[in-house]
C-alpha cells in the first residue's frame, strides 16, 4: 500500500487479528455474552487464546533484548511517508510522519496475527458489551501508565477518542461516524457508545487505535505539525532524529506492560531505526554497505539482477521469500473521477486497455508478479466466474444503475499479445474513446469543446517513470495527452491528499474480516470528499454503498464473503481503480544476525517487534 495499511500492526487499520466465542451468527457479539466481562473479542468464531494464555504461539518468549534494527518499512498508515518526515504527529492529516510511531503508543486492545480477526486486552483488561451492543466498556489496567510515570487514565481515553472523532486522521476519524459518547465513568472504567448505525465489526476497528495523553495536547494543539516528541506509553519512545532524514526509537526498559501475555517475546530491539531515502537506488546502496539491516524488495528488476554483491556472495546477507499474508489486498492506479474527463466509464476501460502488462512482466518484471484481477487479491473475496444466487439477490436492486457485466462473469483484465502495443487492444481503445465523445484531430483526441484528453501519471520515483512510460507511450499513440509528473515526496503526499492527479498509483491491504469502515474509506461515496481518505478515485456509487453497509451488516463468514465477492464485481466493473499486478510472497533481504521464528504467522509480518538480535550470528559477520 504505498500502503495504507493501518492501526497498530499491521496497519492497523487490518492488522491481524482469538475457548470463548465472543460472536455468534446473528449479530457480532452473541447474546449470552453481553454483560459479561470478555478478554478477547473476534468477529464470528472462537478466540484461539483462552484468558490465561501464556503468549502467542508465533513468537519466541525467551527471545533475548538487545541490538538495533534498522530497516526500510514495507508498509506504513496514516499521514506516514517512507520519503521524508516533517511531523511527529502521525495521527492527524498535517505533515508527514514516521513510520512506526505507533510503537510508541499503546491501544485498548492488539491483535493476535495468527488469527483472522481477534484481538485481545491491552490497556483494557477486559471488555464488556451492553445488551443492545451499542456500548463497550473496559475496564483498564491499574498499572497503565505513561512514559513520564504519569498513570494513563479512562480520561486518556475519553480524550483520545473524541480527540480522532473531531480532528484525526481520516483512517481514525471515518470509523468514529457513529459514535455518541466516549465517557470515562471512573479512572479506571471507559465507556465507548455508539448510535446503532455502526457496523457490529467496527469495535474491532477502533479498539486498535492508539491512546494519547490528554495532559500533553493539552498543552500541545494535537493537530499542529510539530517535531516535539509525543507522550506515549507503548514498548518504545522516540529517541534521536534528523528531521526528514533518519529517526530511532529506544526501547522503553519499564514498560509497563512488557511481561502481559499479549507482549511476551515481543519488542525485542533495544533500538528501532528508520532511514529516509527519496530514491530506492540509494536505499539499496545503503543496505548493501550494510547501514540497513533488513527490507523487503519492491522492485522486481533490483531483485531480479541487483543481488550480487560481495556481502551476499560471504552469505552475509540472506535473499529469501516468505510466504504471504492471509489477507485481501490490491495494487491500482486510480482514475481521479473528480476530473469530467474520467467519469464516463468507457474512459476508463479505453485507458486500461492501453497498460500492456504481459510486456511489463516479462520486460520489467522478469516474470516476478502475477497480474491483479481484483481488489481483494489473495483472498476468498475474489469473485469467480458467474455470481451466484445470493450474490445476484444483493446485486439486482442496483439493475438499473451497475453494467451489465456486473452481472456475468467476474471482469478479467485485458490480456495483450505481449508486443507492448498490442493493435487489436489499440484499436479497441480508440472505438471507447470515439463512443465517449473524443474523436481524432491530429495527433490528439479532442471532445466537441475542443480539449484535449489529458492524462497525467503522478510519480515520486524514477523507477515508477521507467514502469509506466510504455503505458503512457500507448497512450499518445492512440491521441490521448498523456504525460508523467515526477514530484517530490512532499509535492506527492500533499497532492495525494489533495486529490490533485489524474492517475494515481497505490497499493493497499484490507484486514482479513474486512470492516465497513475500512471498506468505506477506500470505496464509499462519503469518503471522497474527505481530504487524506484513500477513496483516491472519487468513487460514488449507490451500489457500492449499499454492498458496504450489507458488508457490515454480514453476521457469519458465509455471509460476508458473499457480500465483498458482488462489491468485488461491481469495483472491476466500474474500473475506478484498474488492478495493477500482485506479488505472491515478501520478497525479503536481510543481514544475517537475527533470529525468528518460523512459519511466519497468517495474518501480519512485523517483523521489528517479533524478530530478534542474535550476538553469536551478528560476530559471526563482524556485526556483533
Amino acid at each position: 500500500m504505498t500502503s495504507f495499511r493501518l492501526p497498530r500492526r499491521a496497519f492497523l487499520a487490518a492488522t491481524g487479528s482469538a475457548a470463548l466465542a465472543a460472536i455468534l451468527p446473528g449479530r457480532a457479539f452473541a447474546e449470552s455474552l453481553t454483560e459479561v466481562k470478555l478478554h478477547g473479542l473476534s468477529a464470528f468464531g472462537d478466540l484461539k487464546y483462552p484468558k490465561d494464555f501464556p503468549h502467542f504461539d508465533y513468537v519466541n518468549a525467551d527471545a533475548p533484548k538487545g541490538g538495533t534494527f534498522n530497516f526500510s518499512p514495507p508498509n506504513w498508515g496514516f499521514n506516514q511517508s517512507v520519503l521524508t518526515f516533517n511531523t511527529l504527529n502521525a495521527f492527524s492529516l498535517r505533515g508527514d510522519g514516521p513510520p512506526r510511531i505507533e510503537m510508541c503508543f499503546d491501544s485498548l486492545m492488539g491483535s493476535a496475527l495468527d488469527e483472522p480477526d481477534a484481538v485481545y486486552g491491552l490497556l483494557a483488561e477486559s471488555v464488556t458489551l451492553s445488551a443492545d451492543r451499542n456500548s463497550f466498556e473496559f475496564s483498564l489496567r491499574p498499572e497503565a501508565k505513561f512514559h513520564d510515570g504519569t498513570p494513563l487514565t479512562a480520561r486518556d481515553v475519553a480524550f483520545t477518542f473524541d480527540t480522532f472523532k473531531e480532528s484525526g486522521h481520516p483512517t481514525l476519524m471515518l470509523s468514529l461516524t457513529e459514535m455518541t459518547e466516549a465517557k470515562a465513568l471512573d479512572d479506571r472504567t471507559f465507556r465507548l457508545t455508539f448510535s446503532g448505525k455502526q457496523s457490529a465489526r467496527t469495535i474491532l476497528n477502533v479498539v486498535g487505535f492508539p491512546i494519547i495523553s490528554s495532559a500533553y495536547y493539552t498543552e500541545n494543539k494535537f493537530d499542529a505539525s510539530q517535531m516535539k516528541p509525543p507522550l506515549g506509553s507503548g514498548p518504545y519512545k522516540v529517541g534521536r532524529l534528523s528531521a526528514g532524514q533518519w529517526i530511532e526509537y529506544d526501547r522503553v526498559e519499564d514498560y509497563w506492560a512488557r511481561d502481559l501475555p499479549i507482549n511476551r517475546g515481543q519488542y525485542n530491539f533495544d533500538r528501532i531505526r528508520i532511514e529516509f531515502y527519496r530514491d530506492r537506488q540509494a536505499g539499496f546502496e545503503a543496505f548493501k554497505k550494510g547501514d540497513i539491516f533488513y527490507r523487503q524488495e519492491a522492485t522486481a528488476r533490483i531483485w531480479a539482477t541487483g543481488y550480487d554483491f560481495p556481502a551476499l556472495n560471504a552469505g552475509k546477507v540472506i535473499k529469501r521469500d516468505f510466504p504471504s499474508d492471509l489477507r485481501p489486498s490490491m495494487q491500482g492506479t486510480a482514475i481521479n473521477q473528480r476530473r469530467e474527463r474520467f467519469k464516463d466509464i468507457r474512459v476508463r476501460r479505453a485507458l486500461n486497455l492501453c497498460f500492456d502488462y504481459e510486456w511489463t512482466n516479462r520486460n520489467l518484471f522478469f516474470g516476478l508478479y502475477e497480474r491483479s484481477q481484483s481488489c481483494f487479491e489473495k483472498s476468498e473475496f475474489k469473485a469467480e466466474g458467474s455470481p451466484s444466487p445470493e450474490e445476484l439477490a444483493l446485486l439486482e436492486p442496483f439493475r438499473g444503475e451497475l453494467p451489465l457485466e456486473a452481472f456475468g462473469d467476474a471482469v478479467i483484465q485485458p490480456v495483450s499479445d505481449g508486443s507492448g502495443r498490442d493493435r487489436k487492444l489499440l484499436s479497441q481503445a480508440s472505438k471507447l474513446f470515439a463512443e465517449a465523445g473524443w474523436k481524432r484531430s491530429g495527433n490528439m483526441l479532442r471532445n466537441e469543446k475542443g480539449e484535449t484528453l489529458d492524462a497525467e501519471m503522478l510519480v515520486d520515483d524514477d523507477s515508477f517513470v521507467r514502469l509506466v512510460g510504455p503505458w503512457v507511450e500507448n497512450l499518445k499513440a492512440v491521441g490521448v495527452n498523456a504525460t508523467i509528473r515526477l514530484v517530490d515526496s512532499a509535492q506527492y503526499e500533499a497532492r495525494q491528499r489533495d486529490f490533485d492527479y489524474d492517475l494515481y498509483m497505490q497499493a493497499l491491504s484490507f484486514s482479513a474480516t474486512p470492516t465497513r469502515d475500512e471498506l468505506e474509506n477506500v470505496f464509499h461515496s462519503r469518503a471522497a470528499s474527505v481530504s487524506g481518505s484513500r477513496n483516491l478515485p472519487g468513487t460514488a456509487s449507490p451500489a457500492i454503498d449499499a454492498l458496504i453497509n450489507a458488508i457490515g451488516a454480514a453476521d457469519n463468514r458465509e455471509t460476508l464473503t458473499v457480500a465483498m465477492r458482488a462489491l468485488d464485481r461491481v469495483l472491476r466493473v466500474r474500473q475506478d481503480w484498474i488492478p495493477n499486478w500482485f506479488s505472491p510472497n515478501h520478497r525479503a533481504a536481510f543481514w544475517d544476525m537475527f533470529g525468528f521464528k518460523e512459519p511466519k504467522p497468517d495474518y501480519g509480518f512485523p517483523v521489528e517487534a517479533i524478530w530478534w538480535f542474535d550476538k553469536d550470528k551478528a560476530a559471526a559477520i563482524g556485526k556483533g
